[in-house]
């Protein structure tokens, strides 16, 4: 019995279809098409070239041969599309020669055309990205700059910045100069930065989108470029100066600081942008605006996504617990643990690096400091500090780490030592006039403030509050806050200094003032919605963040906030994961 079945068409050609309706009505038949069956033909043509069979060309780089099939490399690379099918004598010839590429990464480059795979590393990238490029692998060239962008890090944007720019990779360029204007504060301690040409420099220094949380930054930078080659490049300050936006400094640090500075003192160039700076800070507020210079004009940084990091602390005991706030998202996640339990640890972020310094692990007071790199979610130790060191203050100053006071387990420390980044070497300077133990510090104008904190000599709660300088190596005491504090949080915003909360003996305080340093005066400010004591405080986009602590029963996982414009605490609504005391807070660029 013959079985009838409606039309069916299959096309696997390009031959007109044929006409099975009488009605001349025109079939609309699906085209089949099989995934697989190029990476197949592909897998084939691999396998006789691992065998040498039916190849047509050895592709020779230094002592390498490498046998091919010419229609292959000729279908995937244009540049061999252009050697194969032109006039060159290479067209025919049995071996070519290819002397811009090394062997090893030739041939994987012709293992990627016959497999679509390859692996970019650390190791390879270099050599393979510009191999890339002169083959005309635009694929392979696009994973370079991916890679290589996302190994961006402020001690090595500016090379892979100088390298994209070599290779004409521009999205790569882009994203290379953008995190360096991103990351300036961090970029500029790395050894890159020291060996830029005055060009690279001028133009890094010029750009209006840097982030720096004060034009100091960019003067503090452009000093230490000079002093690193002094005898060649001191002849270069003025043309240096032309880009630092000296008006913008504060008239204390201008008069202390960039009228101090022997380059400065040295040029008479750079003294008359001095005299410019000081008559803007002359005119009245009004008449600013008509003094238009580009050392006027207020850098517009393009906001990067921030996290607030919370490291360790004691929940009841000592921690590995590490978390960070996103403030986008407004959600907290965790990351990786300490390499082992930290308490009332100094915590600094520097160089594009958490620093967590000295604390108290549950049995012992630590000397030990563990870095974080936020990129690759992992903490590793640096050197030791000198001193075992609990409850200090820490912060950076002229790209160096001090870790300030605290107690070694018998007693309260006045001594301050200092780390210094490029030769991961920790030494001392002047100590400070009083012994403190669970003391804050902030910088200021160029200064490092100790606040507070407790006197294990006289068994008393502080007041006192010393400043030191850097240029003299000397500690001086300022304005004494209104109230004792002990375990304050302090903050820097807005180039004034806050104290929030802390303890005098049993009472824990709600209350919070804040420090001019110009005036040098305290002044209250509006309490905190609770009490807290030793909690970690940081400023972010132009609000300050009062982050856990304990009330003085229990420990806190709240978080508020103060904006100094309404003079009014909130609190954020997501919680830590858990209550801690004596973690250690810091603000950090959100990684790509």
């Amino acid at each position: 019995m013959e079985m009838l079945l409606p039309p069916v068409c299959t096309k696997l050609c390009h031959q007109k279809p044929l006409d099975l309706k009488e009605d001349n009505t025109e079939i609309h038949c699906p085209i089949t098409v099989n995934p697989w069956h190029m990476k197949k033909a592909f897998k084939v043509m691999n396998e006789l070239r691992s065998q040498n069979l039916l190849c047509d060309v050895t592709i020779v780089a230094e002592d390498m041969e490498i046998a091919a099939h010419r229609v292959v490399l000729a279908a995937c690379s244009p540049y061999f599309h252009a050697m194969f099918t032109g006039e060159m004598s290479e067209s025919r010839a049995k071996k070519v020669r290819i002397k811009e590429v090394d062997g090893w990464t030739l041939r994987m480059l012709i293992d990627y055309i016959y497999t679509a795979e390859i692996q970019v590393t650390e190791e390879n990238v270099q050599v393979l990205l510009p191999a890339a490029g002169l083959l005309q692998l635009q694929d392979v060239k696009r994973t370079c700059c991916e890679f290589l962008e996302s190994q961006l890090h402020p001690i090595n944007c500016l090379g892979i910045r100088a390298f994209a720019d070599m290779h004409a990779c521009t999205d790569l360029l882009s994203k290379a100069n953008t995190y360096a204007e991103q990351h300036f504060s961090d970029v500029v301690l790395s050894e890159e930065y020291l060996n830029l040409g005055v060009e690279q420099v001028c133009s890094l220094i010029s750009s209006d989108k840097l982030t720096i949380a004060s034009e100091e930054k960019v003067f503090e930078a452009v000093i230490a470029w000079v002093n690193h080659d002094k005898d060649v490049r001191q002849e270069l300050m003025a043309r240096l100066m032309e880009h630092v936006r000296l008006p913008l400094l504060s008239r204390e640090y201008l008069v202390q600081r960039v009228e101090e500075e022997i380059l400065v003192k040295n040029s008479s160039a750079c003294k008359d942008y001095l005299i410019e700076a000081m008559k803007y800070h002359l005119l009245p507020t009004e008449q600013r605006a008509l003094m238009k210079s580009t050392r006027t004009k207020l850098r517009t940084p393009a906001s990067l996504p921030k996290l607030m990091m919370v490291v360790g602390g004691q929940a009841p005991k000592a921690i590995r617990s590490v978390e960070c706030y996103d403030f986008k998202e407004e959600r907290w996640h965790q990351v990786a643990e300490l390499p082992s339990r930290r308490c009332r640890a100094g915590m600094v972020y520097m160089g594009g690096m958490v620093y967590a310094v000295g604390g108290f692990n549950g049995s012992l007071r630590v000397r030990t400091v563990d870095s974080y790199d936020p990129v690759k979610d992992q903490w590793t130790s640096v050197a030791n500090m000198q001193d075992r060191r609990s409850t200090l203050g820490a912060a950076v100053l002229n790209g160096l780490l001090y870790a300030v006071g605290g107690f070694d387990g018998s007693t309260g420390l006045s001594s301050v030592e200092v780390y210094n980044l490029k030769t991961n070497e920790w030494f001392h300077v002047a100590p400070m006039n009083t012994r403190r133990s669970s003391v804050g510090v902030g910088v200021v104008g160029g200064k490092l403030y100790a606040v507070g904190g407790y006197d294990g000599a006289s068994r008393q709660c502080l007041s006192s509050v010393e400043c030191y300088d850097a240029n003299s190596n000397e500690w001086s005491y300022v304005a004494e806050m209104s109230t004792r504090r002990s375990g304050a949080g302090v903050g820097v915003l807005n180039n004034l200094l806050y104290a929030v909360g802390g303890h005098d003996g049993p009472l824990v305080r709600k209350s919070v003032e804040v420090f001019d340093p110009i005036a040098s005066t305290w002044k209250q400010v509006a309490d905190m919605n609770m009490c807290r004591r030793n909690a970690g405080v940081c400023a972010v986009n132009g609000l300050l963040y009062v982050v856990g602590g304990d009330d003085g029963s229990c420990n806190l996982s709240t978080v508020e906030y103060y904006n100094p414009t309404t003079d009014k605490w909130t609190v954020v609504s997501s919680c830590m994961s858990t209550g801690r005391s004596y973690a250690g807070v810091t603000v950090i660029d959100k990684p790509l």
